[in-house]
């Protein structure tokens, strides 16, 4: 779903704040849902046809991949993942700004990865106002279950997110983070 970039989604990308609703996302956001709603549809054993979803979806993806339904994100196009990754079962992830994934990543089930942030006052956040803000993932990370981590967060190489973490500032690499919010708990190597 390879897309040309208007001055909407320039500035989303940016971290400036701009209008959500404009009719530009919606048109992308439909595109992508009809895509995730395809892929979710097919059975396991459809394994290339899977595949191909993924890979005409994100920006781009390496080699031996596997990407457990549900899965779901919102634009598709911004998201960059590298080789050996395996997104587990209910991966989430909200793509306003880049998502940069590593080789070697692991996700376990009902994590949900996210760049979006929406205005603080009802009038503004009602009106669509939102920015967004990327995130990197290294290689060599291991996310467990039922982890978010949040906009404008880096993981770095070979760290692990404990299950259940709320990862809200950027973790050193080869460390373990664990808790709400994430902090480190000890170095891994």
């Amino acid at each position: 779903m390879n897309m040309e970039f208007s001055n909407g989604f320039d500035k989303l990308k940016s971290g400036e704040w701009t209008n959500g609703f404009a009719e530009e996302f919606g048109k992308c956001l439909a595109d992508c849902a009809e895509a995730c709603f395809k892929f979710n549809a097919l059975p396991p054993s459809r394994i290339e046809e899977r595949r191909m979803i993924i890979k005409g979806l994100f920006g781009s993806i390496g080699t031996n991949f596997t990407i457990n339904s549900p899965f779901h994100c919102d634009f598709g196009f911004n998201i960059c993942v590298g080789n050996n990754f395996t997104g587990n079962f209910n991966l989430t992830i909200l793509d306003e700004a880049d998502v940069v994934i590593g080789d070697n990543v692991f996700i376990g089930p009902n994590v949900s990865i996210c760049t979006v942030i929406h205005a603080m006052t009802p009038a503004e956040r009602n009106s669509g106002i939102m920015r967004s803000l990327p995130v990197t993932i290294g290689n060599d990370v291991w996310i467990a279950s039922n982890v978010v981590v949040l906009p404008g967060v880096t993981i770095g190489d070979g760290a692990v997110i404990g299950a259940g973490s709320v990862v809200t500032k950027d973790v050193a690499p080869y460390t373990l983070a664990v808790g709400n919010p994430a902090r480190k708990i000890r170095d891994i190597l």
